[in-house]
């Protein structure tokens, strides 16, 4: 298969363009299984247009799987009782290390992986009433898991981007940012680097982990039940080592908010 080629159809991207699959048909993740076998299984039955066809994950694509599938396959699953108006609260409070602000119900945390967001990402939407899903404890080893299973299992190098929706100060809307990662950049950094005219930049660094996980959102929605995506035609240099809590979350020093 020729670089850039969809899936053998001949139709091969061109230079800086991106080709993004949603995964459909991956059943309810429960508990325990194995999630990396189940998005393989699924992602041969990708979308690519009006019909499924087979798109065979292939080195150098890059997969983004929604928290919640994670969550669910790690049983970061808790109950709460949806009489008890104060019991989201509470499991917000547990969740967090930091309460940035309060108003009414809504609370924006310091969650204990150092994101700053809406209720320390506890969930009630798209899980069984009286079921509440948390983040996972750890993303970036969520994101090396599957990647690494298959690599392993599949012989197949992806990069692997774990999503979540957050909101984004003094902006209004949400949209979709990596909350771990494995296998492909976090920032990019073109500070050093020539601009479209030739003025070396300064201060520019690109937070592609996001640019990614924020397209492919467009292809799964959030009221589709679409989990994953294969995103085809990244650039290869951005396929490296890499973890949100390494290169993402703003040290606190380097915070002028704080």
């Amino acid at each position: 298969m020729p670089p850039g080629d969809v899936h053998g159809s001949g139709t091969v991207l061109g230079h800086g363009s991106l080709a993004i699959y949603p995964v459909t048909g991956l059943a309810e993740i429960v508990p325990g299984d194995d999630l990396a076998g189940l998005l393989m299984d699924a992602v041969t039955h990708v979308a690519t247009g009006d019909h499924l066809a087979p798109v065979r994950l292939t080195d150098g694509d890059v997969l983004v799987v929604t928290q919640k599938v994670v969550s669910k396959a790690e049983d970061r699953l808790v109950h709460i009782d949806p009489g008890d108006p104060g019991a989201k609260q509470r499991l917000v409070e547990e969740e967090s290390v930091r309460i940035v602000r309060r108003r009414g119900d809504l609370l924006i945390t310091e969650t204990k992986h150092g994101f700053i967001c809406a209720n320390a990402g506890v969930d009630l939407s798209n899980v069984e009433e009286g079921t509440a899903a948390l983040l996972p404890i750890d993303p970036d080893r969520s994101a090396r898991r599957i990647r690494e299973a298959l690599e392993h299992r599949h012989g197949v190098s992806v990069g692997v981007i774990i999503s979540d929706t957050f909101g984004r100060t003094w902006r209004r809307g949400v949209t979709d940012v990596a909350i771990g990662i494995a296998g492909i950049a976090g920032v990019v950094d073109l500070r050093g680097t020539p601009d479209a005219t030739g003025r070396v930049l300064e201060a520019t660094e690109v937070c592609i982990a996001d640019e990614l996980a924020s397209a492919a959102e467009l292809v799964m929605g959030k009221d589709r039940g679409i989990p994953a995506a294969v995103i085809r035609g990244v650039d290869p240099r951005w396929l490296r080592f890499a973890s949100v809590a390494a290169e993402i979350i703003r040290p606190p020093d380097e915070d002028l908010f704080r």
